[in-house]
C-alpha cells in the first residue's frame, strides 16, 4: 500500500471517529438560576433535595450559605447566584439544593448547590455544546464547559470544578475574614 493511500485512509478513519464523538449524547440536569438555564453533567449529580434550614458558619464567603448534615456528613452549601456576582437567591418552594460530587486534591467531596429550581434531564450530543464565548457572559468563562444548543436556545453547561473549586472558597473565605457575616443573618 502507498503512503499517499495510507494517509487517505488515516484522514478517513479520524473524520469517523471525530463524527461518532461529535454525535455521542452526555446527560445533563437543567435547572433555573436568575432566570436563565444551567446546566451540570448528570454524573456529577449526586442527589436533590429540597431547601432546608442550613445552618450558618461564620467567616465563610458570602457564597456559602452554610451547611447541611447529609446522612452524618457536613456538606457545605454554595449559592450559585451569589458565585456568579449576582444577589442573593430568594428562597421559594421550588428552591433545591443539588448535591454535587467534585475533585478536590485528589479526593472527591460533595457540595450542595442551590439553585431557584429543577427543570429536567437533557441528552445533549458533544456536536451541540460549543465552546464557552470569549466575552458577553453573564458570568466568569472559567466557570462554562460549553454552549449547549438544545431546541433553538442555549443552555449554559457549567465546569463544576471551577465554579465549586474549594481552593478558591478557601482562599475567598480568608480574604472576607475581615467582614464576617453576622451570625443571626437570615437565610430565608
Amino acid at each position: 500500500m502507498s503512503p499517499a493511500v495510507q494517509r487517505v485512509e488515516v484522514r478517513a478513519g479520524a473524520a469517523v471517529a471525530a463524527q461518532a464523538a461529535a454525535q455521542q449524547t452526555h446527560q445533563y440536569l437543567t435547572f433555573m438560576l436568575g432566570g436563565e438555564v444551567f446546566a451540570i453533567g448528570i454524573l456529577a449529580i449526586k442527589e436533590i433535595i429540597g431547601y432546608d434550614n442550613l445552618t450558618v458558619v461564620p467567616m465563610m464567603p458570602d457564597c456559602i450559605r452554610g451547611v447541611i448534615n447529609l446522612r452524618g456528613a457536613v456538606v457545605p452549601v454554595m449559592d450559585l447566584s451569589s458565585r456568579f456576582g449576582r444577589p442573593a437567591t430568594a428562597v421559594t418552594k421550588r428552591t433545591c439544593i443539588v448535591i454535587v460530587e467534585i475533585e478536590a486534591a485528589d479526593e472527591r467531596r460533595d457540595v450542595g448547590v442551590m439553585v431557584d429550581a429543577v427543570n429536567e434531564v437533557l441528552e445533549i450530543p458533544a456536536g451541540e455544546i460549543e465552546p464557552a464565548p470569549a466575552f458577553g457572559a453573564k458570568i466568569r468563562t472559567d466557570f462554562i464547559q460549553g454552549m449547549g444548543k438544545v431546541g433553538g436556545r442555549f443552555v449554559i453547561v457549567l465546569d463544576t470544578n471551577q465554579v465549586l473549586s474549594i481552593d478558591e472558597m478557601q482562599a475567598l473565605s480568608g480574604a472576607d475574614s475581615t467582614t464576617p457575616r453576622a451570625a443571626n443573618e437570615s437565610l430565608v
